[in-house]
């Protein structure tokens, strides 16, 4: 695979909902918050963040209302290099909003959506300048956005129909969540989107939950790739860290050990850190970026990945210093 030329405006465009996010520290409880942190959040956005701050090119898509609150996501976004010139404003709408009561052993987080009819919710297929879209080396879609309503459903399989026909190539992130949707429904709904992928990723837990995947490394994610055209097959397997099935060949790659200030959004990073890699014209390359990008994702608070390339590169070469002076 050679490394690809900038013909195309953007190296990377996505298009789903990103929320605000509130959250109170470890140790204390949601329902006896008095403070709340605000960070803004959205798996799509996150992986454009994150592909952005390490020199990509990235355009999001998206609705929000032409309030103050739509005005904060723009602004973060746009901060962290993300063009958002083709997002729609409209009137009198919502921003979808999320809250975390972080916890350790032996409870669990605790996230709570607020994101029911938001202005991205309504998302069609009429809100999107298509020409924006895909003018681009890689579309990047999840399973999120196609659980959102019935009309981003039909606008997921919109940007699938029309990305391949304008020859782009279309990365797919399952990214389940049960609070979305049950697991019958989800299998049932993604399975026709996964088909067309041509970069999938998915966990492991999701790929036997929702596709009935079964088996050690290898015999799951070739079941998994029997269900997709695509020719890269990611899964994630927790603490074991990441593998790429390419080939009928699964090459794997251990988790960094890292002490967990913040699980939200290392998965989102993964994807980032393989699609840098596949730009690049390396998925090896980009499953080790992957599996990287998701560690420094763990070590920071809040959704998105604020790393750099330098950085990326020195945990990628093990470069371990306490204080980089």
């Amino acid at each position: 695979m050679t490394k690809q030329q900038p013909t195309t405006r953007f190296d990377m465009t996505s298009l789903g909902e990103t929320m605000l996010r509130m959250s109170v520290p470890i140790g204390e409880r949601l329902d006896n918050a008095r403070e709340l942190a605000v960070e803004v959040g959205g798996a799509e956005s996150n992986v454009c963040v994150a592909l952005a701050r390490l020199g990509h090119r990235c355009g999001w898509v998206s609705r929000l209302p032409d309030h103050a609150l739509g005005t904060a996501v723009l602004r973060t976004l746009r901060a962290d290099g993300v063009d958002v010139t083709a997002v729609k404003r409209v009137p009198g709408e919502r921003v979808g909003t999320y809250f975390i009561e972080y916890a350790t052993a032996p409870r669990s987080i605790q996230v709570i959506y607020d994101r029911a009819d938001s202005a991205a919710s309504r998302l069609a297929v009429d809100d999107i300048d298509w020409n924006y879209l895909l003018d681009t080396h890689v579309l990047h879609l999840t399973g999120i956005t196609a659980a959102l309503s019935a009309s981003c459903y039909d606008l997921i399989v919109e940007a699938i129909s029309r990305a391949r026909a304008a020859g782009v190539t279309i990365s797919f992130d399952v990214n389940y969540r049960a609070k979305l949707w049950d697991a019958a429904q989800a299998g049932e709904r993604l399975r026709p989107l996964i088909a067309e992928a041509d970069i999938l990723f998915c966990k492991s837990t999701d790929a036997a939950l929702l596709f009935g995947c079964q088996g050690e490394r290898q015999e799951l994610m070739t079941s998994l790739q029997s269900l997709t055209r695509a020719q890269a097959v990611f899964c994630t397997f927790g603490e074991q860290g990441a593998a790429l099935l390419q080939e009928s060949k699964v090459v794997a790659e251990p988790a960094i050990p890292t002490p967990i200030v913040d699980r939200i959004g290392s998965g989102d990073a993964f994807a980032a850190g393989v699609l840098d890699g596949f730009l690049a014209g390396d998925l090896g390359v980009g499953l080790r970026h992957g599996v990287a990008l998701a560690s420094i994702a763990l070590s920071q608070h809040g959704d998105r990945v604020l790393s750099s390339r330098a950085e990326l590169n020195a945990v990628v070469a093990q470069e371990r210093r306490d204080v980089a002076r």
